[in-house]
């Protein structure tokens, strides 16, 4: 290969990088080349060195270099080849890379940055100019990478603060109910697993597992006195009861997001039926929500096997006998079938449960 020192020049940093706080990987087949490389940059960053293109993608992957110095015409991989394959793997797609080549027309520039480099350094050259290219190229990365950071912990920050706010509201819609908090947690994790037997995508499954806890937001407009009862409810109290489906659907539906239009689907029709019985609205078979559909057997098998003033907790066999048996009525028959496919989770889940109530957590 072509010497790439210009002589001529000394070493300068002209740069705003602290002292070794980069490392840089270079690649070259000629060691006076890596030998000039390493004069120029070694009081300014820390260095790795690579002979050939197999060896800088091993080295790449496995020590997350801030920038690659990579020769163009090496046995082997060239230097378009590496880079390509760099920016393949998602372990060093984000790392940027300049070549080092002493070739100089528009073709082979253009294939340069179509292979992701991100600048050429023509040789022979002059240590300034090393200096100054990577160092201009460090702080645009560096940049990027700060900006990324920040964009993650404030979208950390904001999920954490919408989570919290669900979780108020949740409990909210219980706070006169005389269920314990934790029915809306239980209920909700029994719905992830339904969810995920019936092969929903994983960022789906996601929102159900927070839009499930607010099924009964609407229940902060029913009368404590109606919530509380310990004896089943008389036709007027029930259908003030029945309510909690419409208050919940107008309070979740002033947001139209993906987690809001799931959460007031649900609330709206979490009590539908398969066979057309439920309400609010009557809905049968296909017409109700799957969303609403899986929370219907979550919240029921929950009810059945929590201890209400009006009665005792079912036997978990005895409601899933239930569960069963009102399949194709009740439920939708699909859904019942991945509910039991899940079983032994669901049953996991109800002994979790149980203890963190024992606890008191």
């Amino acid at each position: 290969m072509t010497g790439i020192y210009g002589g001529g020049a000394s070493p300068h940093y002209g740069g705003g990088a602290s002292p070794l706080k980069f490392n840089i990987l270079v690649v070259d087949d000629e060691a006076g080349n890596r030998q000039a490389m390493r004069q120029i940059l070694k009081d300014f960053y820390k260095l790795s060195f690579a002979t050939d293109g197999t060896e800088a993608l091993n080295i790449a992957k496995k020590e997350k270099p801030d920038m690659i110095l990579l020769d163009v015409l090496m046995p082997g991989i060239d230097g378009y080849d590496t880079c390509s394959r760099l920016k393949e793997n998602p372990d060093t797609e984000e790392i940027p890379v300049i070549f080092i080549t002493s070739l100089a027309d528009v073709g082979d520039e253009s294939r340069g940055f179509e292979a992701g480099g991100v600048d050429y350094i023509t040789k022979p050259i002059s240590p300034s100019v090393v200096l100054h290219r990577v160092s201009a190229h460090l702080e645009i990365f560096n940049q990027k990478r700060l900006c990324e950071e920040t964009v993650k912990r404030r979208t950390k920050q904001l999920q954490e603060s919408q989570e919290s706010a669900i979780f108020m509201l949740g409990d909210a819609g219980h706070f006169n109910d005389s269920d314990t908090g934790s029915h809306i947690w239980r209920m909700a994790s029994y719905s992830v697993e339904i969810a995920r037997a019936c092969a929903w995508p994983v960022e789906v499954v996601e929102i159900i597992a927070l839009a499930a806890a607010m099924h009964d937001t609407g229940k902060i407009g029913v009368p404590g006195s109606i919530l509380r009862k310990p004896a089943k409810l008389d036709p007027e109290e029930w259908k003030i009861m029945m309510t909690h489906t419409t208050i919940g659907h107008s309070i979740l539906s002033k947001s139209n997001t993906p987690l809001f239009r799931m959460s007031a689907d649900i609330a709206y029709y979490h009590h539908e039926k398969w066979d057309g019985t439920g309400y609010p609205k009557g809905l049968r078979g296909n017409e109700i929500p799957q969303s609403a559909a899986i929370v219907a057997v979550a919240d029921v098998f929950d009810a059945l096997t929590m201890v209400r003033p009006y009665k005792e907790a079912w036997p978990v066999d005895k409601a899933l006998d239930e569960i069963k048996r009102c399949a194709g009525t009740h439920f939708d028959p699909h859904i019942v079938a991945r509910f039991f496919d899940v079983e032994d989770e669901i049953r996991r889940l109800k002994e979790f449960w149980d203890e963190r109530e024992k606890d008191g957590s």
